[in-house]
């Protein structure tokens, strides 16, 4: 549970920051660049890539000095002048190559001019582009690697920020569905206060409810919080801003989100009407139709590259199942998709033939959520249902479904017309799309995640949605199937 892991690490206070030297950074980047510059060097003149270098027009490295500390002082400005120097968590791995690329090409294009202005007798410009190409990888590279430290020491509890968000309704849960989705910026939410005590103490997923904004006091000093995220309606100023005064009282951290966030980044639009800035929201709730089409032709483009080998596990699969005993190979159930349209989805059957109708004395004899049961040790699995789902195999054939336009590679998983009756208003949400093979919710536990916790993660894929995105949930599935993490 979210909570006991953060009073596990609260018992060891000097675990909580990670400590980076502020010149650690810059440092690096300065030894990088002049690293780039040794082995453009060696490209330019011992390796000779795109064009020969004749014995006459050979120069010793000596004379490119003075050009690599003048390279490497203009990146370290430049980096400082654009904040790439600042700590901060919400920053993306492709924003920093942004201003890495703004940089260097900057650098680049000051000393192809000072070479033309100096006009020194022997020298390459073609290797100042090597430069900027290496110095580009290298930086980049550094800063994966300063992420993949970031993120082991996180899961280990050192650098991760207790976060307590204050307010239950559409702007708390967006803030908790995007701190459940980011575990790489190192935050973790402890639970929820709202105005309504009750309302509060409904658990959404393994985040806690815990009570009322009277509790404030109690819950930071009983859950070490370091972080107060409120997400409140502003027609509560007045009381927003006593929040605010208790939480620095207490030597909290403290942020606020506006009500404008209620609605998504991406439905707002600024505009400007002569000197008035203006927010404009568009209609729409779902992918617009260039996404949708550029993810179907994805979807199709990767089944048809991978058809071989997919059709050569089915076979095998499906005659597994036809020698294990008698009843189907495949199995059918209506399954609820996008904006609540049914379809029947196929999957390899894994349960013996009568398996529905012993569904409801499962759920209520294992205490399940009947909205998303799951159970660990199901008994109506069969021998060879019980590999196939470990490893999720028993999906493949939802590839017909993909296919046939009901379903996407990525996306929430379709829910039954039964589980659907049961939602909540919000729940809907996750209904907005396609529903799909894989998602963030699998990549982030599977079945071990908890329904509401499932429900917000495939709110944020949705108002997140990006191709980069969807590879990522695809790279991260092979590693969950491979693994048979939080499967059954």
């Amino acid at each position: 549970m979210i909570v006991e892991e953060l009073r596990a690490h609260a018992e060891s206070p000097s675990k909580q920051e990670i400590f980076e030297p502020l010149w650690l950074m810059p440092l690096a980047d300065a030894l990088l660049a002049l690293l780039a510059f040794v082995v453009g060097y060696l490209i330019r003149y011992e390796l000779q890539i795109l064009r020969p270098v004749f014995e006459f027009n050979r120069a010793p490295f000596e004379p490119y000095i003075p050009y690599a500390l003048f390279f490497a002082t203009w990146l370290h400005l430049n980096y400082r002048g654009a904040g790439l120097y600042k700590p901060a968590r919400g920053r993306s791995w492709l924003d920093e190559v942004y201003r890495i690329v703004n940089g260097v090409t900057g650098a680049t294009v000051v000393l192809l001019a000072i070479s033309f202005v100096l006009q020194p007798t022997v020298f390459s410009r073609l290797m100042f582009i090597y430069v900027g190409a290496i110095t580009i990888l290298f930086l980049s590279a550094a800063r994966i690697f300063r992420r993949m430290i970031y993120a082991r020491l996180r899961a280990r509890g050192i650098g991760v920020l207790r976060v307590l968000v204050l307010g239950g309704g559409d702007v708390g849960r967006a803030v908790l569905r995007t701190l459940i989705a980011r575990k790489d910026q190192g935050y973790v939410p402890i639970g929820y206060l709202d105005e309504d005590p009750l309302h509060a103490s409904v658990d959404l997923g393994r985040v806690r409810g815990l009570g009322g904004l009277d509790n404030l006091e109690y819950v930071v000093s009983e859950y070490h919080v370091n972080y107060v995220v409120i997400t409140l309606s502003w027609q509560h100023h007045d009381r927003i801003l006593k929040l605010i005064e208790r939480c620095q009282a207490a030597g909290i951290e403290v942020s606020v989100v506006p009500d404008v966030f209620q609605l998504n980044l991406r439905q707002l639009q600024v505009e400007n009407l002569d000197g008035v800035p203006l927010l404009r929201v568009n209609s729409y709730t779902t992918l617009p139709s260039s996404s949708r089409i550029l993810k179907r032709l994805i979807d199709i483009a990767l089944i048809m590259l991978t058809s071989t080998v997919l059709l050569l596990i089915c076979g095998l699969v499906a005659l597994a199942i036809r020698l294990e005993g008698e009843g189907p190979i495949f199995y059918g159930q209506v399954r609820v998709g996008e904006n609540g349209r049914r379809f029947k989805m196929f999957k390899f059957r894994s349960m013996v033939p009568d398996a529905d109708s012993l569904r409801e004395e499962l759920i209520k004899s294992h205490n399940l959520d009947p909205r998303h049961p799951k159970i660990k040790d199901d008994p109506r699995m069969t021998q060879v249902g019980r590999m196939i789902r470990r490893a999720s195999i028993d999906e493949l054939p939802n590839l017909i479904n993909v296919l046939g336009g009901q379903m996407s590679l990525v996306g929430p998983r379709p829910p039954t017309p039964d589980e659907v009756m049961l939602y909540e208003t919000w729940h809907m949400q996750r209904l907005h799309v396609k529903p799909g093979l894989t998602g963030l919710w699998q990549v982030s536990g599977r079945s071990e995640v908890p329904f509401d916790e499932m429900c917000l993660l495939d709110i944020y894929y949705i108002e997140n949605w990006s191709l980069l995105l969807d590879l990522q949930i695809l790279m991260m599935t092979i590693p969950r199937v491979m693994f048979r993490r939080g499967a059954y």
